[in-house]
């Protein structure tokens, strides 16, 4: 087998884009919150998420943990020249409402919050009770 050449693995160069508005995504599950932050085409910017920032196992289902995703992620679209967002929101979790105040606490500008969650029309089959 070759060896690998270096040249195959040329370093990505982060480009500062200069994008003011944009929209801030929040995918708040039972076990972990994740935050992207795109511009008004839907490309990702800059994205954080609850395990990236450092908490594991049950942690990560914390408001606690979804609020420093959502400052994570506001720092650095902020470095890409963001300013105000449109919140859209998805999932049951436990961090929603903590992550949206936590963008506005960072210094970007809320403009609107929509809840995107998908509701089947009678899908599939919800797992059973837990019984504990």
């Amino acid at each position: 087998m070759p060896p690998k050449t270096r040249s195959a693995q040329r370093p990505r160069r982060k480009e500062k884009k200069n994008i003011v508005a944009g929209q801030a995504h929040i995918k708040s599950t039972f076990n972990n919150t994740i935050v992207s932050i795109t511009d008004p085409s839907g490309a990702v910017i800059a994205w954080a998420s609850s395990g990236e920032v450092g908490f594991k196992g049950s942690r990560k289902s914390t408001p606690y943990a979804a609020q420093m995703a959502a400052e994570s992620a506001a720092r650095r679209a902020q470095e890409h020249g963001m300013k105000k967002v449109d919140v859209f929101v998805k999932g049951p979790g436990s961090g929603r409402e903590t992550a949206i105040r936590s963008l506005q606490a960072a210094g970007l500008e809320v403009g609107s919050i929509q809840d995107v969650t998908p509701t089947p029309h009678n899908g599939c089959r919800p797992p059973k009770r837990r019984r504990v």
